[in-house]
């Protein structure tokens, strides 16, 4: 892992060349209570690009992983967690790349896409749909959960899974209910159809969290919608359907 100060939060990231080819580049940005390696290394994206002829670059949102633990809710707006997202490619000298995110990531990502348009080539927003504008995707009750006891004492599904995911990632979970309080920004129906350039929009067929990809898809112009066929939140993320539609989506984007 490498380090860079995105004014003044110390936040890590992987910078992971291709096999072969072109080396465009691709920003990835995981989840909550998820990091670079759960999000992006274990599920395969990583290698399945570097095949694919990406430069890969994936970095731990502050508050998760190896960056740095921040405790107040307002230091985690989307739109901050966003211009960590530009400042790393100011860091490492890019320009313009396509980025992905996925769950909260993919709200990062979409928040970039407003404000840097010109810095994003393809926006691929996973585990995200309608509730980019409608709702907040995740339930407040999530940051309780992350301050609970124990997840023994939560009887909620919701909150015993991101609780007990929270825990399996060894997350901070004071830095996570923070994270939660603080990143629950939507997009108006305006500004997700002033968002001009290539966006795919995948969400799994059983995913109770996102909201329907389509309702989202048909308010950008040109965007597309995939369903991630038989996959719930958590498993849509490293589906091979889904690996295929980014990298042939990636193939053929202007």
């Amino acid at each position: 892992m490498q380090f860079f100060d995105s004014a003044g939060v110390r936040i890590a990231y992987l910078d992971s060349p291709p096999e072969e080819g072109a080396a465009e580049p691709i920003v990835l940005v995981h989840g909550f209570a998820s990091n670079h390696a759960v999000n992006w290394v274990n599920t395969l994206w990583v290698k399945s690009l570097n095949r694919a002829g990406r430069r890969v670059i994936a970095l731990d949102n502050r508050g998760h992983g190896q960056s740095e633990k921040l405790y107040d809710p307002e230091a985690y707006s989307s739109d901050t967690m966003a211009e960590d997202v530009r400042r790393l490619m100011d860091h490492l000298g890019i320009e313009r790349a396509d980025v992905m995110g996925y769950s909260m990531g993919a709200r990062i990502t979409a928040h970039l896409a407003l404000a840097h348009p010109h810095r994003v080539r393809s926006a691929l927003l996973g585990g995200l749909g309608i509730h980019l504008v409608e709702g907040v995707g995740l339930p407040l009750g999530i940051a309780d959960a992350m301050e609970a006891p124990s997840v023994d004492g939560l009887t909620d599904p919701m909150q015993r899974m991101f609780r007990a995911f929270a825990e399996q990632t060894k997350s901070d979970l004071k830095a996570l209910a923070a994270c939660i309080r603080g990143s629950r920004q939507t997009l108006t129906p305006a500004q997700v159809g002033a968002i001009r350039l290539p966006v795919l929009v995948s969400v799994g067929t059983k995913d109770d969290v996102a909201g329907d990809p389509h309702g989202l898809a048909d308010l950008i112009p040109g965007a597309e919608a995939f369903d991630i066929p038989g996959r719930d939140h958590n498993l849509a993320v490293g589906d091979r359907h889904h690996k295929e539609k980014v990298i042939a989506f990636l193939e053929r984007r202007p």
